[in-house]
């Protein structure tokens, strides 16, 4: 059985060939393998008589049995048990497709990637910032910053920005006495000069292509798991009537249920008894579950292993019947004592670690996306680089306005434009303005 023992060009290999070479170093032991006559690991007939494996060590044909075998109390009657190599227990595998996925509180999020919505995050601080910063550049915005305080201070900024993500920038105009008066609805002060209105036009653009993302991955996720069962429990299994499931004939695994007296499991066996679901092999169940609708119940070393070959299947989370594989000696026999020593001492070094990593080795490369999976920053690079883009332009133009006014105030004072030009800069970017002067536009929106 893959990957413990395997033939390849007439030599054999696998996960137990392994150990058995580690123990042999450890015990300095010489020895053969062959393949047992049957097929079995080992099954106890009506008379009293021993298949497999274990019969083969029961009737001194071997000495050792090495295997997937699993300790159970009948075994440990018949033969002697070393301590286990490997644990495992019963679950589940099925394909992935019929499933849904874990839901978690923070659902909400699974729209974009976690790469994505750090980019989100940067963005919107960049924007506010170019914002702050154009406004105060801009004397189309900002145009006496001796006298007057700056609508788009840097709070503002981030509540512009924050407000166009809700799609809330809108404003309007009325007169009343003759005079016009700003009714600002949605994230505060709109912009005036060219500069910020290009950033304020790019940053929309990135949100509705953003929100329009957003909401069209969720609907997918949302609908794609609608179609789907959940189904993380034996119990969630027993209790629908979808999928088939079963488990292989015979086995340990059908035994466990076979004498569980616990509700659950007592279901699951009659209902494998009753629709006839054993399989006769565990490739044959791997091959149902890949199939379709069909559950395959089986020990979780040899299920994890089909979901590192197969990347269609998935295990689900819950694992029952905790077990061991053990190496089988006949009563009495006096390796039983150093081969569980030396197990233990591969274990303490890490080496059955080692090996499981080894044989157990995912040949998934990687996962394939399909309609809910979250968007990653790779399919909104193209947006991204425009918001660059529009932010780079927003400054630019900025500067060019002042300087174009830096110039026309040399003319008429007479003085170089680049002297007017570094005033201009630190008028703007110097704390001069008094509380009044900041709060009079307040007032006046008000």
């Amino acid at each position: 059985q893959e990957p413990y023992i395997m033939e390849k060009n007439s030599v054999l290999e696998g996960y137990c060939i392994d150990l058995m070479k580690e123990l042999s170093k450890k015990l300095d032991l010489k020895y053969t393998i062959h393949l047992v006559k049957d097929g079995f690991y080992g099954r106890q007939d009506a008379k009293g008589n021993w298949n497999g494996m274990v019969g083969e060590v029961v009737r001194s044909e071997a000495d050792l049995a090495m295997a997937s075998l699993t300790i159970t109390a009948m075994r440990e009657k018949a033969v002697e048990l070393t301590k286990p190599f490997m644990q495992t227990g019963i679950s589940i595998i099925l394909r992935k497709d019929i499933v849904s996925s874990e839901s978690h509180f923070f659902e909400f999020l699974n729209p974009f990637s976690k790469e994505t919505w750090i980019g989100i995050l940067i963005a919107y601080l960049m924007t506010s910032v170019c914002l702050f910063i154009v406004a105060r550049l801009s004397p189309c915005e900002w145009s006496e910053p001796q006298t007057e305080g700056n609508r788009f201070t840097l709070l503002h900024s981030f509540w512009y920005a924050a407000g166009a993500l809700t799609l809330q920038a809108s404003n309007c105009s009325c007169v009343e006495n003759g005079l016009e008066n700003q009714i600002y609805g949605g994230a505060g002060p709109q912009p005036k000069a060219l500069s910020v209105r290009v950033i304020s036009v790019i940053w929309w653009l990135f949100t509705v292509v953003l929100l329009a993302s957003y909401i069209a991955s969720f609907s997918s996720m949302r609908n794609s798991d609608s179609t789907k069962l959940s189904i993380e429990t034996f119990e969630d299994l027993a209790k629908q009537d979808i999928i088939e499931y079963g488990t292989l004939r015979d086995s340990s695994t059908f035994n466990f249920f076979k004498n569980s007296n616990q509700p659950v499991y007592r279901m699951i066996y009659e209902h494998m008894q009753r629709r006839h679901s054993l399989v006769s092999s565990v490739e044959e169940g791997i091959r149902k579950a890949q199939g379709g609708s069909f559950a395959f119940i089986g020990e979780s070393a040899s299920l994890d292993l089909a979901v590192a070959r197969y990347c269609s299947l998935t295990r689900v989370p819950e694992v029952i019947g905790m077990r061991g594989y053990a190496i089988a000696t006949s009563l009495g026999s006096p390796l039983v004592k150093n081969l569980s020593v030396a197990i233990l001492q591969l274990i303490d070094a890490g080496e059955l670690d080692y090996l499981r990593e080894k044989w157990w080795a995912s040949t998934c490369v990687s996962e394939e996306g399909g309609s809910s999976a979250p968007l990653n920053p790779h399919c909104l690079g193209g947006i991204f680089f425009v918001l660059g883009g529009g932010l780079a332009l927003g400054v630019l133009l900025a500067l060019v306005e002042l300087a174009l006014k830096s110039k026309t105030r040399a003319e008429e004072q007479k003085k170089s434009c680049c002297s007017v030009f570094s005033e201009e800069l630190s008028c703007r970017f110097r704390n001069s303005s008094s509380k009044k002067d900041q709060d009079a536009p307040e007032k006046s929106k008000t």
